[in-house]
């Protein structure tokens, strides 16, 4: 199912698949700044990550006595989530815990996804609760993709990726098998920009870490237009497309990082985001402004 709000800037529409953005139209010019999901490049919009971001070792986790397989990013991404409420300019969506997820995850929690509009702002809080009894570990993140450019005027490299403050980021290396083993790069110095172009992903995404930027933004140059996250809470921001001349770009701010390389199944022994007692809830929130 497919649920839609709007004002006098954005249309936003939010699909129960995933609890994924689907669209936001700007309305002053028209725009789907939204990856549409064409399967034959990426199949997706805007996936949630939970309960964990990227991959985590051997591809399964260790909990409660038992195994259980582990796909990358997580399943939140890969389910079906219930609308819980609708207002005029708030949609929220719930994913609890059921069969399938403890056959995957052996902790009973909810994720709700909580979307509201705000002028240009569109502003998605994910909160998790702990239903189980014991503590409840996780690793959390977002992944949206804006596609580019933004009409057929323009080409993929009239844009840039946008720091709010002179950065030289340091990215987290997890090549070749998607793990962190700490040989970590720099991908420029004292830089307050990103160009796009086909070079930019050929080896994949960039996951930088302690940047100082409130905010990182793919803008259109020499117009203004853009699309702006805000990153100021997370510790972690990806930026990701497919190799090539990009058709999307992701902004990706993360609260968790895959694990060690070297590191243990054990999912009480794997770096969270948030390790929740029972009966606790935490939230994050990703503010995108879309500026014109």
């Amino acid at each position: 199912m497919e649920y839609t709000i709007e004002n006098e800037y954005l249309k936003v529409t939010v699909t129960t698949w995933g609890a994924q953005v689907k669209s936001v139209i700007r309305k002053s010019d028209g725009v789907e700044h939204i990856w549409q999901a064409d399967k034959s490049v990426w199949g997706y919009h805007a996936p949630i990550l939970f309960p964990h971001t990227g991959k985590v070792v051997d591809g399964v986790i260790e909990a409660k006595g038992g195994v259980y397989e582990s796909a990358q990013h997580g399943f939140a991404r890969l389910m079906e989530h219930e609308l819980a409420a609708m207002t005029e300019d708030t949609i929220v969506m719930e994913l609890r815990s059921c069969e399938e997820t403890l056959a995957k995850f052996p902790y009973e929690f909810a994720l709700v996804s909580t979307f509201t509009l705000e002028g240009d702002t569109l502003h998605h809080t994910l909160t998790v609760e702990n239903y189980d009894e014991e503590e409840l570990p996780f690793g959390i993140g977002y992944h949206p993709a804006f596609t580019v450019p933004f009409d057929d005027k323009h080409e993929a490299t009239d844009y840039e990726l946008r720091f709010s403050e002179m950065e030289s980021p340091l990215c987290v290396n997890c090549l070749p098998k998607g793990l962190v083993h700490g040989d970590n790069y720099y991908l420029g110095s004292n830089i307050r920009s990103i160009p796009i172009d086909e070079h930019l992903f050929e080896n994949d995404s960039h996951c930088m870490v302690n940047l100082r930027s409130g905010t990182l933004g793919l803008y259109e140059k020499g117009t203004g237009r853009g699309v702006v996250c805000d990153i100021g809470e997370f510790p972690y921001t990806l930026i990701w497309s497919k190799p090539g001349m990009p058709k999307f770009i992701c902004i990706e701010p993360w609260q968790s990082l895959p694990s060690p390389e070297n590191g243990s199944r054990d999912w009480n022994e794997k770096p969270a985001a948030a390790i929740l007692n029972p009966g606790e809830s935490w939230s994050t929130t990703l503010s995108t402004t879309y500026v014109r």
